[in-house]
């Protein structure tokens, strides 16, 4: 599995990188702090993973990591795909390593 870290994201975004961003996480998590990507949580991804880009980068995310590896083996396993990173330390890691303004939780 292809991991990425807070820090590699964060030049992605400052560089304009062409990529996709989903997260994992319930409606109340994503309400409490987000990094504005598509919000699909964990259990809706069967339904739903036609909504993730086959065609560029996509990073999955959710609060520590845990639950976007579990997404990103599914999906590797289940539907073929192999452009998907897993946001390592998720959102808790970017908060401490890039924006400590955010609410942990």
């Amino acid at each position: 599995m292809k991991s990425i870290t807070v820090t590699e994201l964060k030049a992605w975004r400052d560089g304009n990188e062409d990529f996709q961003l989903i997260d994992v996480r319930e409606p109340y998590e994503n309400e409490i702090c987000t990094l504005d990507g598509i919000l699909i949580p964990m259990n809706d991804i069967p339904a739903e993973f036609g909504q993730i880009d086959k065609t560029k980068k996509v990073v999955v995310h959710c609060r520590s990591g845990k639950r976007s590896a579990n997404v990103i083996a599914f999906l590797e396993q289940q539907h073929g795909f192999t452009n998907l990173y897993n946001l390592e330390g998720g959102i808790l890691a970017w908060i401490e390593e890039v924006d400590p303004s955010m609410e942990a939780y």
